[in-house]
């Protein structure tokens, strides 16, 4: 009867229907390997429908300008203290080169995002220290698009500066900034939250930021950091949080929207030791991700068509297999990456260009290079 039940739900999102919060959890709870093979499949079928069979990739740089962080987040292996063995702090000479780099390696996209730095300020300011960073990146490369500052970061801002967010958002628009990335997100939902970064803003401050930034006119990603103390209800509360802040965004008509969505599995080799205690192993299980990969395209699909793996995260052959599970998109060649690396992740920090169309080739499906917004790049 159980199988029906899931069969009868996957026809329904087949005619075109958003899942219900109860059908989300029903699927992601399902253990039968039958039942989730035909999750995985409906999830295909909507990602060829929603998103059509092209693979698209990024060709972006990360650049994570410091690691000194005021908040002690339980899943963070990145951060230290000012002054801490492996603090790090890039000044303007340090990241000119890795942006040049990028530019002669084809980037379109530079991703920026760093840890919490009281310091980090210009004339007792630290929004005048955001703002002279990316002033400096559009001198030199007006071009580049500015995928940058998560609602974590905005938040911060305006808390040192007495400023309100829309003040900060409009100020990085203004500047340069060509899009949000919808980090610090981790699960939208405030008990989880308090055990994994009670210093984090809560969820109604991040859903705030980031419908902030599209009315404004910043689009953002959405993100979900899975895999640790999180049950399936609050995994699907997350999503639902997601399309309801979505479709905000298209049925008030706002300027912008989320343009795709993340999944991060979270990777506990070096994470602090009780988080990584509590959840008893050191790297993601690809089979947990794959299944909510899949319900995440069949609940957010008809919203957000865009859905893309952390290579990062789950090595390139899980990303891989995401393609195949509801992704059309197998994300950026990042060029470095520092987050996740420090957690223990195994999936490397710069993937070439050939390598992410070598993984679409192997399943038989085309690639195309994008932007960050999902503009086709080049031929």
């Amino acid at each position: 009867m159980k199988y029906k039940t899931v069969e009868s739900i996957l026809d329904r999102t087949l005619m075109g229907y958003d899942l219900s919060p109860d059908e989300g959890v029903v699927l992601l709870k399902q253990t039968d390997s039958s039942a989730i093979a035909s999750i995985r499949s409906t999830a295909d079928k909507l990602r060829y429908t929603q998103a059509g069979d092209t693979v698209t990739y990024v060709i972006n740089r990360n650049i994570n300008f410091t690691n000194i962080c005021e908040q002690h987040c339980s899943f963070c292996a990145f951060r230290r203290d000012d002054g801490e063995a492996g603090a790090y702090w890039l000044d303007w000479a340090q990241i000119l080169p890795k942006l040049t780099d990028a530019v002669q390696r084809g980037a379109t996209e530079i991703c920026m995002q760093g840890g919490l730095n009281l310091q980090a300020k210009v004339n007792g300011k630290s929004l005048g220290y955001y703002l002279k960073l990316v002033e400096n990146i559009k001198q030199e490369f007006p071009h580049l698009h500015l995928h940058a500052f998560s609602p974590q970061e905005v938040q911060f801002i305006a808390r040192e500066d007495g400023l309100k967010y829309v003040d900060v958002i409009a100020a990085f628009r203004d500047a340069g900034v060509g899009s949000m990335p919808g980090t610090a997100a981790e699960v939208l939902n405030d008990d989880v939250r308090r055990i994994l970064c009670p210093e984090k803003i809560d969820t109604a401050t991040w859903l705030e930021i980031v419908s902030t930034a599209h009315k404004l006119g910043l689009p953002t990603t959405s993100t979900m950091l899975s895999g640790h103390i999180e049950t399936p209800e609050q995994q699907i509360e997350h999503l639902e949080k997601l399309r309801q802040l979505q479709k905000t965004a298209i049925n008030q008509d706002y300027p912008a929207s989320i343009t795709e969505f993340i999944l991060l599995p979270f990777v506990g080799q070096e994470a602090p030791k009780p988080l990584r205690r509590r959840v008893g192993r050191d790297q993601p299980v690809l089979a947990d991700a794959l299944l909510l990969t899949a319900v995440a395209r069949i609940y957010l699909g008809n919203w957000i068509p865009n859905h893309q793996p952390s290579w990062v995260k789950l090595g390139l052959g899980g990303a891989t297999e995401a393609l195949v599970s509801g992704c059309n998109d197998i994300g950026g060649t990042l060029m470095e990456e520092h987050i996740t690396t420090m957690a223990g992740a195994v999936g490397g920090t710069c993937m070439e260009v050939e390598t992410l169309q070598a993984a679409v080739t192997s399943l038989g499906r085309p690639y195309q290079q994008r932007d960050t917004l999902y503009q086709t790049v080049g031929g």
